[in-house]
């Protein structure tokens, strides 16, 4: 494996947007599984992908906190806000009420002393991109946190006690097979609940993992079915089918 290579994905244009596209990843499942037409499309951004990006910048990327505008009024209905979006010509802008949320929660995290000892150890390593070969495919892969003997993924979440099921409709599970793939360590969960600070540490099973297993496998059937270089059927063709009870 290049170093060359590993070093470019440490920048998120090119993990993202540049010689990160080269590899499959955890967020092509959504895709791949849900929707295959919206494979490889760009995400539009939004408030709450940048609440999250704020949140891991505060905690693990303090370098880049300092990058954030942030404009401080009621809500986006203002005129202010308004006339701040066109002089920036930004989709949106964080409020700065929101960027205080987000603070607090990172706070909240720092506070607790077990979690703090395990995010800020002395063999943590922070935002480590991987690649590796899982099941006949090239992946990527990009750690919150390495430490020599697991990994360790920041979430926030909106209901902390249905964590355990969102955590499957947003495909922690696949994530946590892949990375383990990946890295060969277990991926850990620090989690905190974005309405009542609740947080929690969630370890993913043998049955978690599995079925993570399960998705990446269905997944390249649909990759190798629309979009490897040598796929006989036409993206434009796909349609569901399912059975109505």
């Amino acid at each position: 494996m290049s170093k060359e290579i590993l070093t470019q994905l440490k920048d998120d244009a090119q993990y993202y947007h540049g010689i990160g596209k080269n590899y499959l990843s955890n967020s092509d499942i959504s895709a791949l599984l849900g929707n295959p037409k919206e494979f490889r499309l760009n995400r539009e951004d939004n408030v709450n992908f940048a609440k999250g990006r704020l949140f891991h910048h505060m905690l693990i990327e303090l370098n880049k906190v300092d990058e954030w505008t942030t404009i401080d009024v009621s809500s986006r209905n203002t005129k202010a806000y308004k006339e701040a979006l066109i002089e920036m010509d930004a989709p949106f802008l964080l409020l700065k009420k929101e960027y205080d949320e987000v603070e607090a929660l990172a706070q909240t995290m720092k506070s607790n002393i077990h979690l703090f000892e395990s995010i800020y150890a002395d063999d943590s390593r922070y935002e480590v991109p991987n690649l590796g070969d899982i099941q006949g495919f090239m992946w990527k892969g990009k750690a919150d946190i390495e430490r020599d003997d697991i990994l360790i993924d920041l979430k926030t979440t909106s209901d902390i006690k249905k964590f355990q099921w969102s955590a499957r409709s947003y495909n922690y599970d696949s994530q946590a097979y892949i990375y383990q793939q990946l890295f060969g360590k277990p991926l850990v969960f620090y989690v905190i609940d974005k309405t009542t600070s609740q947080l929690g540490v969630f370890e993913p099973s043998e049955d978690f993992i599995s079925r993570g297993q399960h998705k990446v496998s269905e997944a390249i059937k649909v990759y190798e079915r629309f979009f490897k270089e040598d796929s006989v059927e036409s993206i434009d063709d796909y349609y569901t089918h399912d059975i109505l009870l």
